[in-house]
């Protein structure tokens, strides 16, 4: 009898053992790591739980996104070729996608078609979408995830922030719900549903990569930077976080970054809907304007301004009779508050300032000669122009350059010379920053873009540059092989 007793006692022994060692029906490898840990009461180093399903966020949003087609009266240099798909003409796909160029602006002629993805935010007929994908367009067309088509009205576009507003003849339409991205953070799962090449309804899932990239030549706006796959046609589609809201919509940016794999980048919805408010309203939306470039005030920068910290906006130039030329602001201040709101980052100054209307007085307070100093700036208008009004070139070694502008080439004392607006791949890895004037190229002056361009394209695997900053020259050696 008692030797029956432990027979059974060892058979209960083994069971829970097995039982406690067992990853339980139906949870993934890193659930059953995490039960095993709350089971052995150590839930401190539990593993997070890995995304792998976003069916139910696609299935509840996608009614409410769209398909955009525009017809422009000619080509837009800004838009990259939608219909087909590079490739291979003897491929299969290629042929099969060839049946639908002339649908989707795989013909020439003196008209151009776009495609881009927009998503409903009013059960009235209001698509919100990228400014790229309306631009210069004279007919616009939105299909429906059920196949309905409308021909659009343009309610208002404003490419300063990259935000365009339609309007199309439909009631009762599913929308979207509008989020924050106030509440995302870098490495966080988003997911995207969009239009590339015109196949709509595809979705793709990805992580925050950055909350706040700045990209001066695109927009005012900081952007969120994510690792999500971008294609042609996808601009404008919605951004959205695990609970189905959306908090950012897809822009392209320029090629010197948006060719790079893995790199796509979202307007925040936050700053969207600021302006759509105003496009609805007012079918434009103004915005204020310093005249100035910022750029980051770094650990050095700030050492060698006398700053206690990194703090501020250093004004890396000035526009001549701008707003900040007409009140006293000079290249090396340091904008250190704005209506008596500090300026923590660069980044901040722009969106504040453009959610301004022109003609607004702003009290700034800069840091000058180890001093604060006050000044009153009344603010100027921002259009698109301002973002493509100087001519720039970016050169294959990563360097984004642009003219120097006659109160530069005083400032700095030269007669010719280029401005590093960014510097990215080989520049940055040799120390070169944006707000350096690269002098010459291998002994040789250079005065403009074009011909910066020129000369590195010369130059083969080694390119010696002088570089001026803060008054000092320097050679630097750039690596191109």
């Amino acid at each position: 009898m008692a030797s029956g007793n432990l027979k059974r006692l060892a058979i209960l022994m083994v069971a829970a053992m097995s039982q406690g060692c067992m990853a339980q029906p139906g949870l993934t490898l890193h659930q059953s790591v995490g039960v095993s840990e709350r089971v052995a009461g150590s839930p401190h180093n539990q593993t997070p739980k890995i995304v792998t399903d976003f069916s139910a966020l696609a299935r509840d949003n996608s009614a409410g996104v769209v398909n955009i087609s525009t017809t422009g009266a000619k080509p837009q240099a800004s838009m990259r070729q939608l219909w087909p798909p590079g490739g291979n003409a003897d491929n299969p796909l290629s042929r099969l996608f060839q049946q639908f160029s002339s649908e989707f602006g795989g013909t020439t002629g003196p008209s151009s078609q776009t495609l881009g993805t927009g998503f409903v935010i009013n059960p009235g007929g209001y698509i919100l979408t990228d400014s790229q994908v309306v631009s210069g367009a004279t007919r616009i067309r939105v299909t429906l995830r059920d196949g309905h088509e409308f021909r659009a009205e343009l309610v208002g576009n404003d490419p300063a922030s990259g935000i365009a507003l339609l309007k199309i003849p439909a009631k009762g339409l599913t929308t979207v719900t509008i989020g924050s991205a106030s509440d995302a953070k870098a490495g966080q799962w988003v997911a995207s549903i969009g239009s590339p090449y015109g196949l709509n309804d595809t979705v793709t899932a990805g992580i925050i990569s950055n909350m706040s990239r700045a990209v001066p030549q695109d927009s005012y706006i900081p952007l969120i930077q994510t690792d999500l796959t971008e294609g042609s046609g996808d601009a404008g589609s919605p951004v959205f976080s695990l609970d189905g809201k959306v908090i950012g919509i897809e822009t392209p940016v320029n090629d010197a970054v948006s060719n790079a794999e893995g790199l796509a980048f979202a307007i925040p919805i936050d700053e969207a809907m600021k302006v759509e408010r105003q496009l609805q309203q007012f079918r434009k939306a103004p915005h204020g304007r310093l005249g100035i470039t910022i750029q980051d005030v770094s650990g050095p920068l700030a050492q060698s301004f006398g700053l206690a910290k990194p703090e501020g906006a250093l004004v890396s130039s000035v526009e001549p009779d701008g707003p900040s030329a007409k009140s006293g602001l000079r290249p090396g201040d340091v904008i250190l508050k704005m209506n008596g709101v500090a300026i923590t980052d660069s980044a901040q100054l722009p969106v504040t300032v453009a959610d301004l209307k022109p003609g607004s007085p702003v009290r700034l307070a800069y840091w000058r000669g180890n001093t604060v100093h006050d000044a009153v700036v009344v603010l100027g208008r921002l259009n698109e122009n301002t973002f493509a009004s100087t001519t720039q070139a970016t050169a294959p070694d990563g360097l984004t350059v642009r003219e120097l502008t006659p109160d530069e080439r005083r400032e700095v004392g030269a007669k010719g010379g280029v401005r590093v607006e960014k510097s990215v791949g080989p520049a940055a890895f040799a120390g070169i920053e944006p707000g350096d004037i690269i002098l010459m190229v291998n002994n040789t002056r250079v005065s403009s873009p074009d011909q910066f361009r020129q000369k590195v394209k010369k130059s083969g695997n080694a390119v010696a540059l002088l570089v001026l900053r803060n008054g000092e020259r320097i050679f630097v050696t750039l690596d191109m092989g």
